[in-house]
Order: C-alpha cells, then sequence, then structure tokens
C-alpha cells in the first residue's frame, strides 16, 4: 500500500490505529508496538479504550525509523537523529565509515573462501590457518603502538608516569581486546594506514594534551587520578544509557568531579576561564583525521563507542556551565 497516497486523502488531523499503521508502512503491529515501548515513535494520542492513534507525521516518523534500520542505524542512533541530539551529517559520516569497514571485511571473506576452495586437501584446515595467519593478536597491536608512539616521539614533553595514561583507554579497548570479528580487523588495518598518514600525525601533534605538560602539577598521584578518571567514565557510561540530559544535575555533578581532576595545584583556578580553555581543546581534538581516528575505534569497539558518547555528554554539559558561567558574570554589578 502506498501509504503517502492515503495520507493525502485524508485531513491532516486524522488519525489511524496501529493496525492501519502497520499495514500503511508494511511492518508488523508488534513493530510499532515495539517502537512505542522504548520511546522511540510514541503515538500522538490514545482512543478513550486506550488504543494508540498515530497522525501522518508519526507514521512519517515510523516510515523513516524503518528506511534507516535499512540502512543499518541503530535503535540508539536513530533516536538521537529523531531528537536532534545527533547531527544528520555526523550520523551520514558515521554510518559511511561503518558500512565501507563492513564492505572491506565481507571482500577479505570472500577472498579467503575462494583461496580455501581452491586449495587442495583439507580447506576447512587451510581457512582456520589463514584467518590466523591474517589475525592481528594482542601482541602484535601493542607492538604496533609502541613503536609508533617511540619513533613518532608523540608524548615528548608529557612526563615519563603521565605517558601510560595517556594510552589508558586506548589499550584496554582497543589494543588489549581479546578476540575480533572480521569487520574489526577491517577497522584496525585502516587505524593502521590512519596511523601512518603524516597528516593524521601533524593533526595529532597540534593538540596541546591539555594539561598534562612540564608545568601541570597534578592534585593526585597518578593511580589515584586514573581510578577517578575511570569513576567518572563509569557515570559518564551510566548517563548515556539512562539517557540523562546534558543539564541534568546528574550530569552537571560529573562535570564538578572532572574540573577537579584536572586542576592545576600551582595556579589560581578560574572555573570560567578553565571550562573555556577545556572546550577549545575538545574543538582541537575534532580535526578531520582525528575523528576518523575515533569513529574506526568505535567499529573496533563497542565500548570506545559508549566512551565517546559520554564524552559527547560531557562536553555538552561544560557548554551548558560555561553559558551558565557566562551569564551569571554579566549580571554581576560593577563594583
Amino acid at each position: 500500500m502506498d501509504f503517502q497516497k492515503v495520507l493525502d486523502s485524508k485531513a491532516v488531523t486524522d488519525t489511524f490505529s496501529i493496525g492501519q499503521v502497520a499495514k500503511m508502512i508494511g511492518t508488523k503491529v508488534r513493530t510499532v508496538r515495539y517502537y512505542d515501548e522504548i520511546g522511540l515513535i510514541k503515538p500522538t494520542s490514545h482512543t478513550d479504550g486506550g488504543h494508540r492513534l498515530y497522525t501522518a507525521e508519526d507514521i512519517w516518523r515510523l516510515e523513516l525509523t524503518i528506511t534507516l534500520r535499512y540502512l543499518d542505524f541503530s535503535i540508539d542512533e536513530i533516536s538521537q537523529l529523531i531528537s536532534g541530539e545527533l547531527p544528520v551529517e555526523k550520523a551520514l559520516d558515521w554510518q559511511i565509515e561503518s558500512l565501507s569497514t563492513q564492505a572491506s571485511a565481507l571482500t577479505n571473506m570472500i577472498a579467503i573462501l575462494r583461496q580455501a576452495k581452491q586449495h587442495q586437501g583439507d580447506s576447512l584446515r587451510y581457512v582456520y590457518d589463514l584467518v590466523h595467519e591474517k589475525e592481528l593478536t594482542i601482541e602484535k597491536r601493542k607492538q604496533f603502538i609502541s613503536e609508533k608512539v617511540e619513533t613518532l616521539n608523540i608524548f615528548a614533553e608529557i612526563p615519563s608516569e603521565w605517558k601510560e595514561p595517556m594510552l589508558y583507554f586506548f589499550n584496554k579497548y582497543i589494543v588489549n581486546q581479546a578476540r575480533v570479528t572480521a569487520k574489526q580487523t577491517a577497522a584496525w588495518n585502516e587505524l593502521q594506514e590512519l596511523i601512518n598518514d603524516p597528516q593524521f600525525i601533524k593533526e595529532l601533534n597540534n593538540i596541546e594534551f591539555f594539561f598534562l605538560h612540564t608545568g601541570y602539577k597534578p592534585r593526585y598521584s597518578v593511580a589515584t587520578w586514573m581510578k577517578k578518571l575511570e569513576n567518572i567514565q563509569y557515570r559518564l557510561n551510566h548517563a548515556v544509557d539512562k539517557k540523562h540530559a546534558a543539564d541534568s544535575p546528574y550530569v552537571q555533578a560529573i562535570v564538578e568531579d572532572m574540573i577537579m581532576l584536572y586542576v592545576n595545584t600551582e595556579q589560581a583556578f578560574n572555573k570560567e576561564d578553565f571550562i573555556r580553555s577545556f572546550a577549545e581543546y575538545v574543538q582541537q581534538t575534532r580535526a578531520p583525521l582525528l575523528e576518523r581516528c575515533n569513529t574506526l575505534c568505535s567499529i573496533i569497539s563497542p565500548s570506545f563507542h559508549l566512551l565517546a558518547k559520554g564524552n559527547l555528554v560531557l562536553y555538552q554539559s561544560l557548554q551548558l556551565k560555561l553559558e551558565q558561567l557566562s551569564d551569571q558574570s554579566c549580571e554581576q554589578p560593577e563594583g
């Protein structure tokens, strides 16, 4: 059924039952009901008996959701797109990257299977040996990153005790990931190529690692600092999972703890200046190839993807807090 023709023949204020809607868009009633239950697409109204009633706008959102699902967008990404939390261009870029990596992985798998088919003898044993020969083990990944850090001298100006924390989450979620799928392997191969790109290194060197330079005097030891950072990341993951808004008291409390984590003990502390500096630092990390690096890491590791989403919530909250502090400054009477 062409649901657009049906809608065009109806008044804008007309509503439709869940059964009519499912038939219009060619899906099942339980799918439409599920989207309501998870809060993705809720009906505009209900009958006196409690039955769902959908408007033309509701149906358009449902049709859009089905289209995006066809293009392999996740429910969470669709929710953020519809709500406006996730910019459309960023979502499209992410999906293009993800599907391109998936296509590369499929091409690689087809090549392995074709080689195995042509191999005389035990084809299954040949498949096993070939996959394990191509597989990037934890040891290989560690060696690659270690060599790059040494040859490129990336952390030259950072105190030695702080070099490991700089790569903590990358090592935890990317390098030390036990087993990876063909898609994740393809993403890692792309990541290696990216790290070998001089332009990527140039973008990386343009970042002044926030407060982790020779003049930084932390409030805590490295071990305590890392534990506190882990706790902050755990709470940010929880905020993403529970869909806490950036301006919620829960996220704002995380921001306060993050501020104290990075405060330099040997400098006078001005919260507004700090937040502005941090926001500017985050903007520096959004250079094209650095963004691509984050995308590939998110493909390699769902945990890293959650980490990136949590950091986005933190950045949004920082921006809001900066606006609040600026407004308060403007309201202060001149002394």
